[in-house]
């Protein structure tokens, strides 16, 4: 669901900028406050991990379209919201400046459209009031599963509000949601699955690492280590054995785009200046970002925590 800069305006896209830049300052800020061990090691890891699981794409069936998960819930539901904004900024960040994955002048855009959506909305509105009725395998999926159609719908709904906003395009309002709106909500219920699996392994190896959940205190520390080293091991085997299973199908914006006006692209894109591997274009592309990804996350929160104790 990443935005190209051939559907902004520079009107749209300085207020969408403004908006996640503010909401990053913010994060960092809220994120300052927290004494949860371990949060800097977390969100490196989990960064990593999102980077390297948004490389797949899987087909929908039936439909000529792929998807890919977002991880906004996810990350969520392991290091709170404000951190995992903070998270799955850098990597759409990332995506941006080194693989010219969404435009550099709709960054702003993606940024609120897939991290705020997700992690600051359909996060504390819909999975923390499931959960804080009791935890349990099968609440963790249902509310993986609706939290995550709600983020993608809302994501899905605000790409079409932009795009007509900022009138480059003749696409109709009205037409894009009737096909943005049914593809993601599939998208969006296979992510939720797929966060849900995810999330009750975690329930079940180390539930100390859920936010908001103590867990077992004599057997946290140990089990908090395997299942992070398990969430590594998973992003580099991600990144170097399994991006050749990614979809060639176009993503569910790209479907969207080519039902309505018979291509799926309405510009050529040009590359931001510090893209290094356009489009993914090498075979170590995925462990380059993931490494990307995950240094920069670690600098930026002992930054950060560096600055709460000065």
């Amino acid at each position: 669901m990443h935005m190209a800069d051939a559907l902004m305006s520079p009107a749209v896209a300085v207020t969408a900028g403004a908006a996640a830049a503010a909401l990053i300052v913010v994060s960092a800020n809220k994120i300052k406050g927290s004494s949860r061990e371990g949060l800097t090691s977390m969100m490196g890891i989990m960064g990593a991990f999102v980077f390297a699981a948004q490389m797949i794409n899987f087909t929908i069936p039936g439909t000529g379209s792929s998807g890919h998960i977002i991880g906004g819930i996810m990350l969520a539901a392991l290091l709170g919201p404000w951190a995992a904004f903070l998270t799955l900024s850098s990597v759409l960040i990332v995506q941006c400046l080194v693989f010219a994955d969404g435009g550099l002048m709709a960054l702003g855009c993606n940024i609120i459209n897939m991290a705020a959506m997700s992690c600051l909305v359909a996060y504390p509105l819909i999975f923390r009031p499931i959960m804080r009725r009791g935890i349990s395998s099968r609440r963790l999926m249902w509310s993986s599963v609706l939290s995550s159609v709600a983020g993608l719908l809302l994501g899905a709904f605000l790409v079409s509000v932009e795009t007509v906003l900022s009138g480059v395009t003749a696409l109709p309002c009205v037409t894009f949601l009737s096909v943005m709106i049914p593809i993601h909500l599939v998208i969006g219920a296979c992510e939720g699955v797929a966060t849900g699996l995810v999330l009750m392994f975690v329930f079940r190896s180390s539930p100390s690492l859920l936010y908001g959940e103590t867990g077992e205190a004599s057997s946290s520390e140990s089990s908090r280590r395997k299942v992070l080293i398990a969430f590594a091991a998973t992003a580099i085997v991600l990144a170097v054995g399994f991006t050749w299973l990614a979809s060639s199908d176009p993503d569910g914006l790209e479907w969207s785009i080519e039902r309505i006006t018979g291509s799926t692209e309405l510009a050529p894109a040009a590359a931001p200046v510090t893209a290094v591997i356009p489009d993914y274009e090498s075979y170590f592309a995925g462990i380059v970002g993931a490494i990307i990804v995950m240094v920069m996350l670690w600098a930026l929160s002992a930054l950060i925590f560096r600055h709460r104790r000065c």
